[in-house]
Formats: structure tokens, C-alpha cells, sequence
């Protein structure tokens, strides 16, 4: 019970429409600077090129998913007339909204087309808009909701949005050996976190039939690695689990990137110091935020024949652990890496007081104009 109790105390909704448009014009910009973040990655080969694609791709998905909500939400705490509530947001760990928030888009996207067929079009709203502000000298404010809710569902329906689960999809990358190459990526948003996190999975297929060929194994591989994307789970236990199901397709390497918590004196409860760092900094509206961005890596070191029945024997992963202070263990992982995107003033602020357990953290500082710096 107690858990149950904190947890709805670190979501809250966002009752005011300007702190609302706030909200999202912050999201705005830092879903715009994220594509140039991976970008700068791949120029330090952290990212290859299709890496940067395939993030790339989900980061606009996200931005997307944002608009959308943007629009659903436009007139939070005005009276239109129906209540519909507020959106919800994790506070604390996160500072994205909450996991319901995307389960309930994605059942309003089943029915998006339903609602548009009964809806006047835009034109026409606004048509009317215009003549009540003429005619009748008021404020339109059913018509408002009306045309914001025209607008979230024309998104809907066009999709290209960040699902709650976004499912596997295959990069043939090349045969070597006679065996096909394949760069499986994935999505969820995590239910726990609330978090986007982006899978990526180098994985060598020696079956008959090629990968997203194969009606048996696609959907199987498919179902488990959706069934898998959860963060509470070790990357080696997720790899460890698709090499045993599958005796014929071999994980090489899995990465897992965590889109982040996002920090924002104006919306979250962060503690620590990035607390002090943002307050510190006293930064301008949409200047006032910290996001984390974590890479897990996981390798595979080598094979080794397993007997399997009493005829066969099938190859098996082993996958290498970071050898530092024995964290391999504990973590799943071949290393870890941790950064953080910020702007120009906290990035100034937190130079200067250069908190312990910063050390190590990669630092992307934006500038306004958008311009996208890596410091060590």
C-alpha cells in the first residue's frame, strides 16, 4: 500500500494550460536536439550510420507522440464544457508522462477514424470560430476543444507516433561466412520508468529461410523480444534468453539506450546535484532542463558448442562482462555509458561546481541556435 501511495504521488497532472504549453514547448526543443546528439555519436563512433537512422527514427516518433498530446491536452484547465482531465506526468524519476497516458493514445488511435468521421473539419471550425468572435464578441472556447481534438486525432490517424511497445523490425547488414546479418531494433515505453528505451540487436542467422522471411521464426523472435523490453531486466539475461530460444539465430551484440529521465526545476522533484545545478543556473523558460541519455552494450565474446538431445550439439553465445570492479555481474553489461544533454547555462553551472559522480558522465551541451558540443 505504501508503495502504491508514492507512486501516485510522483505522477501528477498538469492542471494549467500554460504550464501545460510549457510543458511541451520544452519537449519541443529537446526531442529537436536528440537526432543531432546521436548524430554527434556517430562522428565518435559510438553510433554507426544505420544506428543513427534507427534512433533517429524513434526520436521522431517520440516528438511525434508529444505533439499529439500537445493537442489533446491544448485547453487543460479551460472550460470547455467536457472534462478531460489533465496530462499525467512522473515527477520524480522521469519527467515524461506516464505509461497510461501512451495506453490510452493507443486506444484512442484504434478508434481516431470513427471520431474524425463525425467531426466538422478544420476549415469549418475555424469558419466558426471567426463568425462567434465577430458575431458574438466571446471567445470560442467549445470550438477550441473541438478543433484540438480534430487535431489530436488527425495525428493519430497518421501515425509515425512512439507507441507503448513499438515492434521489432529487421536491417539486413550483409552475409558473411554464409550466414545473413541482421541489426533487429525495437521500442518500448517503460512501464515502470516511464521512459522511452530503443533495442538494438546484432544478431547472425544461419536458419534456412531468411529472417523476416521465415513465417515461423519472425513472429516467434518478434513476441519474445517484445515480451523481453522491459529495463528491469538484465541485457544479458535478454540476449542469454533469444540465444537458447532459438538455436539458429546468434546475438553477437545488444544495446539498450534510455531515453532518459528529463530534469526540469519547473516540473520535476530531482534531488541531488543536478537540484542544485538548475536552481543555481536560473535558466530562461525552455532553458531549464537536464536529459539523461544511458547506453548499455552488451558483447559477445565467443562460442561454444552446447549438446543439445542426444545426437546434436547447437553454438552458443558467451558474452563478456565489464572486468572492473567486478560491475559485470551486477549490471548485465559489457560497459555502461552515461551522458546527459543540457543547455549552455546548467552546463556552465555544473563546470564550475564539478559534483562528484560527474566525472565520468559524457556532457552534450546545445546552444540555443542548436548547435551541439561533446565534452568529456
Amino acid at each position: 500500500m505504501t508503495e502504491d501511495l508514492n507512486l501516485t504521488a510522483d505522477h501528477s497532472g498538469l492542471t494549467d494550460d500554460l504550464a501545460a504549453r510549457r510543458y511541451f514547448a520544452k519537449f519541443e526543443r529537446i526531442t529537436g536536439h536528440l537526432a543531432r546528439v546521436a548524430a554527434e555519436m556517430e562522428v565518435e563512433r559510438t553510433f554507426s550510420k544505420s544506428d543513427v537512422g534507427i534512433i533517429s527514427d524513434y526520436v521522431a516518433r517520440i516528438a511525434q507522440t508529444f505533439r499529439a498530446l500537445s493537442h489533446k491536452y491544448l485547453l487543460t484547465g479551460r472550460d470547455t464544457g467536457v472534462f478531460f482531465g489533465s496530462l499525467s506526468i512522473d515527477r520524480h524519476e522521469s519527467g515524461f508522462p506516464v505509461f497510461a497516458e501512451l495506453m490510452k493514445m493507443a486506444n484512442d488511435a484504434q478508434q481516431a477514424k470513427a471520431h474524425l468521421s463525425g467531426m466538422r473539419s478544420v476549415e469549418e471550425l475555424k469558419d466558426e470560430m471567426v463568425r462567434q468572435i465577430v458575431g458574438d464578441l466571446t471567445v470560442p472556447t467549445k470550438l477550441q476543444y473541438a478543433m484540438s481534438q480534430r487535431l489530436y486525432y488527425e495525428a493519430l490517424a497518421k501515425g509515425g507516433l512512439f507507441w507503448a511497445t513499438n515492434d521489432p523490425q529487421a536491417l539486413w547488414t550483409g552475409n558473411t561466412d554464409e550466414r545473413r546479418s541482421y541489426l533487429l531494433h525495437w521500442a518500448v515505453y517503460d512501464s515502470q520508468q516511464n521512459v522511452p528505451t530503443i533495442y538494438l540487436m546484432d544478431v547472425e542467422d544461419t536458419g534456412e529461410v531468411a529472417l523476416p522471411k521465415d513465417a515461423r521464426r519472425w513472429p516467434s523472435a518478434q513476441a519474445h523480444l517484445t515480451a523481453q523490453g522491459s529495463a528491469g531486466l538484465k541485457l544479458l539475461t535478454i540476449a542469454q534468453g533469444f540465444d537458447r530460444d532459438f538455436d539458429d539465430l546468434h546475438p553477437k551484440r545488444l544495446r539498450r539506450i534510455h531515453v532518459g529521465p528529463m530534469y526540469s526545476s519547473a516540473f520535476t522533484q530531482q534531488s541531488g546535484p543536478i537540484r542544485e545545478v538548475l536552481e543555481e543556473a536560473q535558466g530562461p523558460v525552455g532553458e531549464d532542463w537536464t536529459l539523461a541519455w544511458t547506453v548499455e552494450d552488451l558483447h559477445s565474446e565467443r562460442t561454444e558448442m552446447e549438446k543439445k538431445g542426444w545426437f546434436s550439439t547447437v553454438e552458443r553465445e558467451i558474452f563478456k562482462l565489464d572486468p572492473f570492479g567486478g560491475r559485470g555481474a551486477e549490471t548485465g553489461t559489457t560497459s555502461i555509458e552515461r551522458s546527459i544533454i543540457l543547455p549552455q547555462r546548467p552546463f556552465q553551472v555544473l563546470a564550475e561546481k564539478n559534483p562528484a559522480g560527474f566525472h565520468d558522465v559524457r556532457k552534450f551541451v546545445v546552444s540555443p541556435a542548436g548547435r551541439v558540443v561533446s565534452y568529456r
